[in-house]
C-alpha cells in the first residue's frame, strides 16, 4: 500500500482483528521453541476442510513451534477391505491386523502420508501458504512388538509402541523439520506393526519431553451429555474412565493423555477437529476451545515477581478506567510486588490482589482484587481471598479489611460488614481520600472459615 495515500477509519472487523493479535501475542512468546505433537485420524483427509487444518498447522510452523503430525488412517484402510470384500476384524474392542489387513494399512498409511506432504508443499499466491516451504519427513522412528495373543486370540500384526527414537526426532526438528509419523511400527526383524494412532503420539510426545500433546477429536469422540469439562487432572481422568459413558475411542484418547502426563507430557489437549479454527483458540486464545489434561493444576497461586508486573498492569487498568480502583503507576507496583500475589494459568497471569499488613493494629488490607474478564465467574477472586485471609492469619492479623466505591456488594457477600474510617489502621487512616470516599468493610479473621 501507499502509506501517502488516505486510509479509511478501522471498522470493527479490523479493530477485532488487532485485539486478537494482541492477546494471542504472549501466547506466541510462549510456545516458541517449544514441542507440539499433534495427532488426528485419517478422517480429517476426507473432510473437505482439511485444506484450513493444514494452513493452520503451516501457522504454528511459521511461528517456531517444532511439530510432530501423527495421522490415522482408519477410514481409508476400511475402503480398501472393502474393496476386497474383506473387513478389519475387532476382538474385546481391540484390532486383529492379519496379512490382507496388515497390506490394506501400508497402502492407506502411504497414501495418507503424500496427501498430506502435497497440503503442506502448497505454495498457491493468495493463499495462506503463499511463499511457505515447510519441510517434512517421515520415517521409521518407532520400534513396535506384537501385541501377541490375548484370551486365546492371536492379534497377528496389530502390535504396540516399543520404542521411538527420540534422538532422530529432536535432530529432525532441530533443523526447522515438521515430523509426520503414520500409525506404523517396526520390529528389528524387520515385521510391520498397525498401531494405534493415539498410541504413536503419547510415546512420541513422553519420548521427546513435549510441551503439548494435542488430539484433534472426530465427532463421535464426544462425551454424552454436556461435554468434557475445560481442564482436568489425570485423577479425574481415572475416576471419569470408571463412572462415565465414553465411547471407546475417547476412552483411548483419555487414558493416552492420563499416561502423556505421568511420563512428562506437560499438557494434553482434547480439542474437536471439526469446529472451525478449534486449533488456533485452543492455543491462542485465553478461553480456548477443548479440554486440558495435565498431571498438576495448571492454575497456581503464588508470590508475585518482577516479570509479573504487566501482567498485573494489564489487570488493574480497565478497573482503573472505570474508577473501581485507584490508579498506580509501574514504579507504584514494582515498589509493592512483594505484597503481590497473582493466579498464574500456563504461564499467564490471570488474576492478583495485594495484601497490606498492619501488624500493630492486627489487620491487613486486601487490595487490587481483579480478574480477567475471560477468567471470571469461576470463584477464581474467592479462591484469592481465601488464599490472602490465610496468609493473614498466618501473619498473626485478626482483621481484614478493603476500600471500595463499587464492589461493596461482593465482600458482603463474603463475610464482609460495614466500618467507618475510625476502623482503619493509624497511618491509612492518614492518607484516607475524602474527595473519593471510598467505603470501609472489615471482616473478622478469627471466625472466617479455613482455606480449603
Amino acid at each position: 500500500m501507499n502509506r501517502t495515500e488516505p486510509q479509511a477509519a478501522p471498522s470493527f472487523t479490523q479493530d477485532a482483528f488487532v485485539t486478537w493479535v494482541r492477546q494471542a501475542t504472549p501466547y506466541i512468546h510462549a510456545h516458541r521453541g517449544r514441542t507440539f505433537v499433534i495427532a488426528f485420524g485419517g478422517e480429517a483427509l476426507l473432510d473437505s476442510r482439511f485444506p484450513d487444518l493444514v494452513h493452520d498447522i503451516a501457522l504454528l510452523h511459521g511461528l517456531g513451534i517444532h511439530l510432530v503430525l501423527v495421522h490415522g488412517a482408519r477410514p481409508q484402510i476400511e475402503q480398501r477391505l472393502r474393496e476386497q470384500g474383506a473387513e478389519l476384524r475387532y476382538v474385546n474392542g481391540l484390532r486383529v491386523t492379519d496379512e490382507r489387513a496388515l497390506a490394506c494399512v501400508k497402502e492407506a498409511a502411504g497414501i495418507v502420508r503424500v496427501e498430506i506432504e502435497a497440503l503442506l508443499s502448497l505454495g498457491l499466491a493468495n493463499s495462506p501458504m503463499a511463499g511457505v516451504r515447510i519441510p517434512v519427513v517421515s520415517g521409521n522412528f518407532v520400534t513396535a512388538r506384537p501385541l501377541g495373543v490375548i484370551d486365546g486370540v492371536d492379534y497377528a500384526h496389530t502390535g504396540l509402541v516399543r520404542r521411538v527414537d527420540q534422538h532422530s526426532l529432536k535432530a529432525l526438528l532441530d533443523q526447522g523439520m515438521v515430523v509426520l509419523m503414520p500409525p506404523l511400527g517396526y520390529s528389528p526383524t524387520g515385521e510391520v506393526f498397525n498401531l494405534s494412532a493415539a498410541d504413536v503420539a503419547r510415546s512420541a510426545a513422553a519420548a521427546l519431553g513435549a510441551d503439548k500433546l494435542i488430539f484433534l477429536l472426530e465427532g463421535r469422540a464426544v462425551l454424552e451429555g454436556s461435554g468434557l469439562p475445560s481442564n482436568l487432572l489425570t485423577q479425574d481422568i481415572d475416576r471419569l474412565l470408571q463412572s462415565a459413558k465414553l465411547s471407546d475411542e475417547l476412552a483411548s484418547y483419555l487414558r493416552a493423555g492420563a499416561e502423556a502426563c505421568r511420563q512428562g507430557v506437560k499438557r494434553v489437549h482434547l480439542v474437536e477437529r471439526c469446529i472451525a479454527g478449534a486449533l488456533m483458540r485452543e492455543l491462542l486464545t485465553h478461553r480456548g476451545s477443548g479440554t486440558l489434561i495435565s498431571a498438576e493444576p495448571y492454575e497456581r497461586l503464588r508470590s508475585a515477581r518482577i516479570e509479573d508486573i504487566p501482567g498485573i498492569l494489564d489487570l488493574l487498568r480497565p478497573l482503573e478506567e472505570h474508577g473501581i480502583l485507584i490508579r498506580r503507576t509501574r514504579e507504584h507496583v514494582e515498589t509493592d510486588v512483594a505484597h503481590f500475589h497473582v493466579l498464574d494459568c500456563d504461564g499467564l497471569v490471570i488474576a492478583c490482589a495485594a495484601l497490606y499488613p498492619y501488624p500493630a493494629e492486627g489487620m491487613a488490607e486486601l487490595a487490587c482484587l481483579a480478574v480477567h474478564p475471560d477468567y471470571r465467574g469461576a470463584g477464581r477472586g474467592e479462591r484469592l481471598l481465601a488464599y490472602l485471609s490465610e496468609l493473614a492469619r498466618d501473619q498473626g492479623l485478626r482483621r481484614l479489611f478493603v476500600l471500595t466505591t463499587q464492589t461493596a456488594q461482593w465482600f458482603q457477600e463474603r463475610g464482609f460488614t460495614s466500618a467507618g474510617i475510625e476502623a482503619l489502621p493509624n497511618d491509612k487512616r492518614a492518607l484516607y481520600n475524602t474527595r473519593r470516599n471510598s467505603k470501609v468493610f472489615v471482616k473478622d479473621l478469627c471466625s472466617s472459615p479455613q482455606m480449603p
